[in-house]
């Protein structure tokens, strides 16, 4: 009875976001992502897919830097996979944040094929100042006044 349970284990959806410094290559950055690969793959997962968000400008300050590189890592496993990449992500000096989401329970391993990776550009205009793209033609708003003494927008 026991044999059967184990036979059965959990498979788990998870996600997890973490950002890298702003620095790096392309190549340091598929470092990272071969990195967690090989983990999930060697815990018994199965990986689905990264997406590289690219490099964005993040809330606040992270490990002294105003942007970081976002990446999102997709893939099944048990909690102890997620624990044990979350391990190795706190020891690379290159990744200064993570956070892991599990997003389905008892999910079907063989009704998820991997996908290739996608890259996305993100925001890589540092000329911009923030909110400046929002606020270029704000409303029609120009502070003139209307024929009755109102201002229209």
């Amino acid at each position: 009875m026991a044999e059967a349970k184990n036979a059965t284990a959990k498979v788990r959806e998870y996600e997890t976001v973490f950002l890298v410094k702003p620095d790096l290559t392309d190549e340091n950055v598929d470092k990272v992502k071969d990195k967690v690969r090989t983990i999930i793959n060697r815990d018994g997962g199965k990986f689905l897919r990264f997406t590289i968000w690219g490099k964005k400008k993040t809330m606040y300050p992270v490990a002294k830097q105003p942007r970081a590189i976002y990446i999102h890592a997709h893939y099944l496993g048990g909690s102890a996979m997620v624990a044990e990449v979350e391990r190795n992500l706190r020891n690379l000096d290159e990744v200064s944040r993570f956070m892991s989401k599990r997003l389905a329970d008892d999910v079907n391993a063989e009704a998820h094929q991997p996908q290739e990776d996608l890259k996305l550009s993100g925001d890589v205009d540092d000329n911009k100042p923030f909110g400046g793209a929002e606020r270029e033609g704000f409303g029609g708003f120009d502070g003139d006044m209307d024929d009755d003494g109102g201002y229209g927008v």
